[in-house]
């Protein structure tokens, strides 16, 4: 029985080995530097040899600063197959022992051709120059890989930040979330919000990764801006679906950003001043080629800018942000590589000696990039993660307080990859978080007439383990499957209230409240399996099907009953009485790339089935309430959709268009009857285009026009009198809509002349925000009108009524 085990696990491990090796079309090369000291191109005159199992590894980076490359892509000709390079820039691929054509490529990048006769495994560190080096000795390609025809991964979608730069700016501030949001099947949650709505899901099921490390809040300024400084970024990619089994922890999409590792070959700055904010960003090497590092930082000063000149409203008030990117890396040797990355920003809001408001994240993450043998990468990473905010009224009169509240998480995450054979990979890992949650707090002085509150503490152990399984079979066929399985405990120091009904628990039924010491556990885990599967069939080199199975967990729970996150959002952990979200997404798309894959389309359907779904009570109370669960409602949900896009990354006229037609219901009983109704975050048409053209060298345009149906809403539908006080019925929750939400906004840049001849480079940006002047309702209330008490009307509130111009000064050295 044990022979019979063995040889079935040696079967698997064989067959079954995750893999990212696929198809890729032949490029027209360019030629450039990078081929590492243990290698030489061959002629043809030479014999291949004979030997299998030859490795081919390396790193690959680009040319100018050092930085790596994510998703660049290694195609040999003679065998048809190729891989790409991981989140660390790394590949490796096993081929027999021969001679042969090796093609590496990025887009945006000059394609690198090198012959070469591989006799025993070699490593190989490739740099690739950017396009819009002119060098003599290279032969500029004009095509683009079809990655996304020919990768596995569906539902993902990679946004250059060259292009997003490009983009219309709010205030002079390009915003990447914002530019996320105008993906198909990202909604946005509103003027002035930073929520995203991934194919119906809430604002709290985004895994927002910053080098890996959480981002709980993602919003400066009430919503208008994102945390996400765009000088600092390097690497953006949104899945959607088919999320591969390394990500977990929230249901609906993952937003994994990466910062950039800073030039390790020479000083360069760069930075701009704009209307109410200005950035400026340094890097460079420490040792030349060894160690860089990268610092970034902005803030906004209306605050000051107004009180220079004079507007009173701004005299005794501030509202500000500000946030600071700190990254370095260490290249310890060929096998060793560590990064050391930080990031922190705050806002601040003070109206005089009325009130105060601060929130804020603080990231931190330390990473060990280690290579055993030539087919094995390995990843360590120690990763810090806190939000919190506070809010109260200054001074020592009788109306001080200070209420704050945060989430903590410190995590242990190690990620394994071994690169069996050329058909094969396999990718494993564990990840162990633990999160200390603090859901409000309010302490006041002696003069005070508040109380001092603290709500229970709550901890929690987050484990988690994956592998995963990319197979490439034939020609044609490519699967991608594996599973992550979690266990997720309360622990203490913490409080459990018992209720007479656990099911249907009431605040004026408790029966018991348990303490429970520091590491103790606090009832049951829950555990989940969550299976992954993807597969692509290629149709030839320019057209694929693809379809994905994922299950999404979470155990994290955003208490707020507004549409879009606000800074004082409550998180709480599943317990005893929450428990964990549940989803299961099924996804089927044809992708098609047209004119040597110049113009990417793809168009994609979905259906999503979601257990174990939250929502309020009418009438919810939530602040400072220690019997959260007691206010909430747990029931089921549903979203599908259809989802198009249209994409152009090359040439002087870039851009894309996207539309998605979806709906997403709730059934909650206790809710409308039981009856199903639309979701907050349902929107049933969805429609961006974005487009940018460079005029010449130094000027280039850009434009956005987007559409969205209006938020469901509900909307009274009688009205009656109590003792002088007009009270409304609502109809049926979100059975309205408000207005339909749409806007266009127009950017110019301009690039100075004197650039060609300068190492200091200067631009000038001029962006319209909202041209037309839309008044986009936020939201829709009701209220008696005052010359007429008998009459009620309806109030638009509207964030933003109006143009917005702006203009940013760039430059870099």
């Amino acid at each position: 029985m044990k022979t019979k085990l063995t040889l079935i696990l040696i079967f698997f491990l064989t067959n079954s080995i995750y893999t990212n090796a696929f198809i890729l079309p032949v490029k027209d090369a360019g030629i450039d530097l990078g081929i590492s000291k243990s290698l030489h191109p061959i002629n043809d005159e030479e014999e291949p040899s004979a030997e299998p199992g030859v490795t081919l590894s390396g790193y690959i980076t680009d040319n100018s600063n050092g930085e790596i490359l994510i998703g660049a892509t290694v195609y040999v000709s003679e065998l048809g197959i190729g891989t790409a390079s991981n989140s660390y820039g790394y590949y490796s691929m096993v081929v027999s022992g021969g001679t042969y054509n090796l093609e590496f490529s990025y887009l945006g990048y000059n394609t690198h051709s090198v012959k070469l006769k591989l006799v025993d495994s070699k490593i190989m560190n490739i740099s690739l120059a950017d396009l819009s080096e002119r060098l003599e000795e290279v032969v500029v390609s004009a095509e683009k890989s079809n990655n996304n025809v020919e990768s596995v991964k569906m539902s993902v979608v990679k946004m250059p930040v060259k292009m997003v730069k490009k983009l219309p700016s709010f205030m002079g501030e390009v915003d990447i979330i914002k530019s996320v949001q105008m993906l198909p099947g990202i909604q946005n949650g509103g003027e002035g919000s930073s929520g995203l709505y991934v194919r119906g899901g809430g604002p709290d099921e985004n895994l927002l990764l910053l080098d890996e490390a959480p981002v709980y809040n993602a919003s400066h300024l009430m919503g208008f801006f994102s945390v996400f400084n765009s000088d600092a970024i390097k690497d953006i990619q949104v899945y959607k679906g088919g999320i591969p089994a390394q990500y977990g922890g929230k249901a609906s999409s993952v937003i994994d950003i990466r910062m950039k590792d800073g030039n390790n070959k020479s000083f360069h700055g760069s930075g701009g001043i704009g209307s109410i904010s200005s950035r400026l960003t340094l890097e460079g090497p420490i040792i030349k080629d060894k160690w860089s590092f990268i610092l970034s930082g902005r803030r906004t000063y209306a605050d000051v800018v107004g009180k220079m000149a004079g507007i009173d409203e701004l005299k005794e008030n501030k509202l500000y942000f500000y946030d600071l990117n700190g990254k370095t890396n260490i290249t310890l040797s060929d096998k060793d590589k560590i990064f050391a990355s930080v990031y922190t920003g705050n806002d601040a809001f003070t109206l005089g000696e009325s009130l105060y408001m601060r929130w804020g994240n603080l990231t931190g993450t330390v990473r060990w990039n280690h290579i055993f043998g030539d087919r094995w990468f390995s990843n360590t990473s120690l990763i810090y993660s806190k939000y919190d905010y506070n809010l109260g009224v200054p001074g020592n009169g009788a109306e001080q307080f200070d209420w704050s509240s945060q989430i903590k998480d410190y995590n242990l995450k190690q990620d394994v990859t071994y690169f069996l054979n050329p058909n094969n990979k396999m990718s494993f890992g564990f990840n162990s978080i633990l999160h200390h949650f603090v859901p409000g707090k309010i302490e006041v002085n002696e003069n005070s007439f508040f109380t001092d509150i603290e709500l229970t503490h709550y901890n929690a152990l987050d484990n988690d383990i994956y592998i995963s399984n990319e197979q490439k079979i034939g020609s044609n066929l490519t699967l991608q499957y594996g599973f992550r399985y979690s266990i997720f405990q309360q622990i203490g120091d913490g409080q459990l209230r018992e209720y007479q009904n656990p099911e249907k628990p009431i605040a004026e039924e408790i029966t018991n409240v348990e303490d429970y010491s520091s590491g103790e556990f606090i009832g049951k885990p829950y555990t989940n399996l969550q299976p992954r599967v993807a597969g692509k069939y290629s149709l030839g080199s320019t057209s694929s099907i693809k379809a994905s199975y994922t299950r999404m967990v979470q155990n994290l729970h955003l208490i707020s009953n507004t549409n879009s996150p606000t800074p004082l959002d409550i998180w709480l952990p599943s317990n005893k009485y929450i428990k964990p979200l549940i989803i299961d997404q099924v996804a089927v798309g044809y992708f098609r790339n047209f004119m040597n894959d110049a113009f990417e389309t793809s168009i994609e359907t979905y259906y999503k089935d979601m257990t174990n779904v939250i929502d309020y009570k009418d009438g919810a109370e939530l602040f400072l309430n220690e019997d959260l669960e007691t206010e909430l409602l747990e029931g089921t949900g549903y979203s599908y959709g259809l989802e198009m896009l249209v994409k152009k990354q090359t040439g002087k006229f870039t851009g894309w268009a996207s539309y998605t037609l979806a709906k997403t219901m709730r059934k909650i009983p206790g809710i409308s009857e039981g009856k199903a109704y639309p979701s907050n975050y349902d929107r049933t048409h969805d429609f961006s285009l974005i487009l940018s053209y460079e005029i010449n060298k130094y000027w280039n345009v850009s434009a956005n026009w987007l559409f969205s149906t209006g938020n469901a809403t509900s909307y009274p539908v009688s009205k009656y009198n109590v003792q002088g006080n007009t009270m409304y019925a609502y109809a049926d929750r979100n059975s309205y809509r408000i207005p339909n939400y749409h806007r266009l906004d127009a950017s110019v840049n301009y690039d100075f002349k004197k650039n060609d001849t300068r190492k200091y480079k200067q631009s000038l940006n001029l962006s319209f925000y909202n041209v037309y002047m839309r008044r986009n309702a936020y939201s829709v209330t009701f209220r008696q009108n005052e010359d007429n008490p008998n009459i009620s009307e309806a109030v638009r509130l509207s964030i933003v009524g109006s143009i917005i111009p702006s203009i940013t000064y760039n430059f870099s050295f």
